[in-house]
């Protein structure tokens, strides 16, 4: 069962509070969810405080030329891996001048995959000045489902980061 439009806003409401809290910028690159995280990031009223913005790169020379994602990766690794979503959310996270970046890149579905790359499979990337991580979930949910199941993921992702460091 794909988030709600009220988690999903929580979510957002959450992580507003978590970078107001921490001092910090966010930035997002999105692909498959093609700008659902950066909308519902800005639905939170206050947003423009801490919200830089977001790419959408959704064709691959497209994230090449806005998320500097270099074509050897996209070459060996293919536009959906970890290592796409890792370079993604840097790209973002340098190019937008955002403390905390986040990236989303998949296979939405209906089709698309593949035995080795289903539909479903998405990585999200996070980047901050610790450096980059990358979680890889496969969602079993429609177009819709599996798009709104990788915005919560980004959002639950940005709120994990931005937990405070054990001392």
């Amino acid at each position: 069962m794909p988030p709600t439009d009220e988690e999903l806003l929580e979510l957002a409401e959450r992580v507003g509070a978590a970078c107001r809290a921490r001092g910090v910028t966010l930035a997002t690159a999105e692909s498959c969810t093609a700008g659902l995280v950066a909308h519902l990031i800005t639905e939170v009223p206050g947003s423009s405080g801490y919200f830089r913005g977001g790419l959408v790169t959704y064709a691959d020379d497209v994230k090449e030329a806005l998320a500097g994602v270099p074509s050897a990766v996209l070459a060996a690794h293919g536009a959906v891996s970890a290592q796409v979503a890792m370079a993604m959310a840097d790209g973002a996270r340098y190019r937008l001048q955002a403390d905390v970046a986040v990236a989303i890149t998949g296979i939405a579905g209906p089709d698309g995959g593949s035995t080795a790359k289903p539909v479903g499979l998405t990585y999200v990337g996070i980047s901050d000045a610790r450096g980059a991580d990358v979680r890889r979930h496969v969602w079993v949910l429609d177009r819709s489902g599996n798009k709104r199941a990788s915005a919560a993921a980004a959002l639950t992702l940005i709120l994990d980061r931005l937990q405070p460091e054990p001392a």
